[in-house]
């Protein structure tokens, strides 16, 4: 590695590890604290990198980044953060910066890309102007947060792919947050001004239906939320609607739980209409796969209900350790209403483990149930899952009261499909079930489930 690396970190720590690294990888090194010291050797001609840190005390980097494209067009900009957003992803994406690291980065990784930004010559261009809607959305709203690698990537692949054409297929459980990502695409991309339509069925219903949507939408972006759960009618009018698009077309984007290939090779989704949705496909985490995000989405949460009214709060370590533990199954929108109802109910500022224990013992157990074979008996498919369920305690038992929860989480599908299945009829019902109809009628009302009648269906 050969060239002036120049760094600017409030924090003498990264400072020192960054200096001894570089230069031990044969390159020279100025360092310093201050964004004016570094504009002053920007405009001086020093430096061949710029490594920089957003919030420094004398101003913020992504704000600096473009004066030094104006002063130096060319020079590569490596911004590091510990502000673990999607928004500061695309801030840095959008002042033109040749790459982003969240805090705490991996000292091998950032020495390989400061060696491809050296050997790299950048083409120079303008900043993108930041439109007053989209530059007055406040981070925090959007809780597309984290630190993990899973999460950084995710934020890495939204800035590259936000301004370019290509249909985005958004991939993830229920509650990943696939819709605000979408919507983050659309409010930070150069058709933030345009409309962001969200199209489901019945707009799609009628002759005029599709044309309809592309009126609505006006150039802007197009949703279709949940595609995997489209009828085959819907899925042909999609297709016939995408064929006509102009080059003055919408951007289209769809979000999907389901596993859309398995659903393509069973014959229940349009081959023609997964290709031309899956342009770029950006699979958000569960967050059971980023456990080290709880935390955060946690603190952003408590200081989101301090905002709206709610008292301060804040979570015990143990408390703390308890919903790391827990399985989150339905992911951030389970976790947030959680803390919201703790925010309201805990008698005191500091959240205590039994609080938590209260709250997560009226919460579903465990999470999705997805793949296995065909083949697979229930109780092997059962077993297999909380065996995880355990295993994501890390050693920690679950909250009391499991084996109630357990069973009414196989109980509730149990009677709804069996309702469903005899087209509500509760006598017939709960006969096919072997149980008192009055038992079962106590169980709707215990559940909570619906009930609806309609041809039965055997």
């Amino acid at each position: 590695m050969d060239g002036t690396v120049l760094v600017a970190d409030d924090d003498r720590t990264i400072r020192t590890v960054l200096t001894q690294a570089l230069t031990r990888a044969g390159c020279k090194v100025h360092a310093t604290s201050s964004l004016m010291t570094l504009m002053r050797w920007v405009e001086e001609g020093k430096g061949d990198l710029v490594i920089s840190d957003v919030m420094m005390p004398d101003g913020n980097g992504l704000e600096t980044l473009p004066q030094i494209t104006e002063k130096r067009p060319g020079l590569p900009v490596i911004i590091i953060s510990a502000q673990n957003t999607i928004m500061t992803a695309i801030q840095a994406t959008e002042a033109d910066a040749y790459d982003y690291l969240p805090k705490p980065f991996d000292l091998p990784d950032l020495m390989k890309r400061a060696a491809r930004a050296l050997d790299v010559k950048r083409r120079a261009t303008p900043p993108k102007p930041t439109e007053p809607a989209a530059a007055s959305m406040a981070q925090e709203d959007l809780p597309l947060v984290g630190r993990t690698a899973s999460m950084q990537a995710l934020y890495r692949l939204v800035a590259r792919v936000m301004n370019t054409d290509l249909p985005v297929l958004i991939t993830g459980e229920s509650g990943t947050g696939k819709s605000l990502i979408a919507r983050a695409i659309h409010d930070f991309s150069d058709r933030r001004t345009l409309p962001f339509v969200v199209a489901a069925a019945s707009d799609l219903e009628g002759v005029d239906g599709p044309s309809a949507v592309l009126a609505r939408a006006k150039g802007g972006s197009i949703l279709f939320d949940e595609v995997g759960d489209l009828g085959e009618a819907t899925q042909a009018k999609i297709v016939r609607m995408l064929d006509a698009l102009s080059d003055a077309a919408p951007r289209v984007m769809a979000t999907s739980q389901r596993d859309l290939t398995e659903k393509m090779e069973a014959g229940e989704f349009r081959q023609d209409l997964f290709y031309r949705l899956g342009g770029v496909t950006i699979a958000v985490p569960s967050l059971r796969e980023r456990v080290d995000d709880i935390p955060l989405l946690a603190s952003h949460f408590l200081a989101r209900a301090e905002r709206d009214g709610a008292p301060l709060r804040r979570f015990a370590p143990e408390a703390m350790d308890l919903i790391r533990a827990y399985s989150w199954p339905g992911n951030v929108r389970q976790l947030e209403n959680t803390i919201r109802r703790l925010t309201v109910t805990s008698p005191a500022e500091e959240i205590g483990k039994a609080e938590v224990e209260a709250v997560l013992g009226n919460q579903p157990a465990i999470e999705p149930l997805i793949g296995g074979g065909e083949g697979d008996k229930l109780s092997a498919s059962v077993g297999k899952h909380l065996r995880r369920y355990f295993d994501l305690h890390g050693g920690v038992l679950p909250p009391p009261g499991l084996y109630a929860r357990i069973l009414r989480e196989v109980e509730t599908p149990l009677i709804e499909i069996a309702l469903e299945a005899t087209g509500g009829n509760q006598a017939k019902c709960a006969d096919l079930l072997g149980i008192n109809r009055n038992t079962l009628r106590k169980k709707i009302t215990d559940l909570d489930i619906r009930v609806t009648r309609r041809r039965k269906l055997m």
